[in-house]
């Protein structure tokens, strides 16, 4: 292989580079990334940047003085995949001709039609959306969070720390529910109760109102209406995907990989938040969307680029963790695989608990609100578990 090239270059895509170099390989690597920035950390947008702590500097993702010898090309977005012509189809037509190719594209926040046009409401995924929703929390400021997942929870107290008053609509789902199920998702809920945040729930957006370019209110399906200063729309992201139409990529949610993280095309893989691989605790390709997982899969997926796949299955579960008005909350596993959960430290009232999720006797996840001790020493034997019913499905498949 004499040139890689990684479309993306956020975490996934410095991921792929680093991985690429530590396996040997010593062509022509290049970064496409569509935002100007140099690689920089996600999390804490909406956390201890969002809140001014830190600066853009302190989120830079490379080490002092690393050199990974690529060429990067910033700002500048791939239009298409030539699976025929083995090229990636810049903006403006340019084509950038590679023996191999990584998807590291991520993931683009949704956004709501009622909204468009209106100044003053946000999404929040990259660095410039940060400093944007920043400008907006202000002591006595009232933020409308449209949407009750992580980003949204996080914005939350980020923004109650700040002063201003908060307003979660939840619509017609439970919070978290995804990622940690219903029974625990209600129990999470609580926090924004506990610090002053109303949570709404049960209603949806029937209008809003405008002054020329801001909104400025929201009325709900309930008759009650909202007047905000701002608003987030914090409702999931989707697969950066669309430019691969007509590739011959495989897409549901996700390009479509196995458990390397290899296409239904040679010679292409995808990595991170744009990645679907396939789960064998799941028996089906998922998409994670979190931070370790753009952190564990490229080693992975550049070794079956190069020729040298790893027998063993991918030992990385699910992970991720999210601080909310002070607290540390971790999961790790598959909340959807459990038949029971068990508070086997802790209380939930006092939002400081640990919680096993069990199908059977096998635990398949855990989640922590305030013990991250507890759930370092316990996340172990959950991996330990999973990871032997991954090999047990892979023999039993192979045999």
């Amino acid at each position: 292989m004499k040139t890689l090239a990684i479309v993306g270059s956020s975490l996934a895509g410095l991921a792929a580079a680093r991985a690429a170099r530590a396996q040997g390989f010593d062509g022509r690597l290049v970064l496409v990334g569509d935002e100007p920035h140099r690689p920089y950390d996600r999390p804490p947008l909406s956390k201890d940047f969002l809140s001014g702590k830190i600066g853009a500097e302190a989120l830079r993702l490379e080490d002092e003085g690393e050199d990974l010898a690529a060429e990067w090309m910033l700002g500048v977005r791939a239009a298409a995949l030539d699976a025929g012509g083995r090229a990636v189809v810049l903006d403006g037509g340019r084509r950038l001709e590679a023996d191999g190719v990584v998807l590291a594209t991520g993931s683009t926040a949704r956004t709501l039609p009622q909204f468009a046009g209106c100044e003053n409401v946000h999404t929040l995924r990259t660095l410039d959306d940060a400093r944007l929703l920043r400008e907006e929390l202000r002591p006595g400021a009232r933020l409308l969070v449209v949407g009750a997942g992580l980003i949204g929870a996080e914005v939350a107290s980020t923004a109650r720390a700040a002063g201003a008053d908060v307003v979660i609509l939840a619509g017609a789902g439970i919070p978290l529910v995804r990622s940690v199920g219903a029974q625990m998702g209600g129990v999470l809920a609580g926090l924004h109760a506990a610090h002053g945040v109303e949570l709404v729930q049960g209603a949806a957006i029937a209008g809003v109102r405008t002054d020329g370019t801001r909104l400025v209110a929201v009325e709900l399906t309930d008759g009650r209406v909202i007047e905000p200063d701002a608003v987030l729309v914090a409702v999931g992201g989707e697969a950066a995907t669309g430019w691969l139409a007509g590739s011959g990529v495989q897409v549901a949610d996700g390009v479509v990989c196995d458990d390397h993280g290899r296409t239904s095309l040679p010679g292409v893989v995808a990595v991170g938040d744009c990645a679907a691989w396939h789960d064998p605790h799941l028996g089906r390709p998922h998409r994670l969307g979190h931070w370790n997982a753009a952190v564990a899969q490229p080693a992975r997926a550049v070794r079956a680029l190069l020729g040298a796949t790893d027998p063993e299955p991918a030992k990385a579960l699910p992970y991720f963790w999210s601080d909310q008005y002070g607290i540390r909350i971790q999961f790790s596993g598959h909340a959807e695989l459990a038949d029971r959960i068990e508070i086997e430290a802790g209380t939930a009232q006092d939002h400081s608990f640990l919680a096993a999720y069990y199908r059977g006797d096998a635990p398949v996840g855990l989640l922590s609100s305030g013990q991250p001790r507890l759930f370092a020493k316990r996340r172990r034997d959950v991996e330990r578990s999973q990871h032997l019913r991954a090999a047990e499905t892979l023999a039993a498949l192979a045999g």
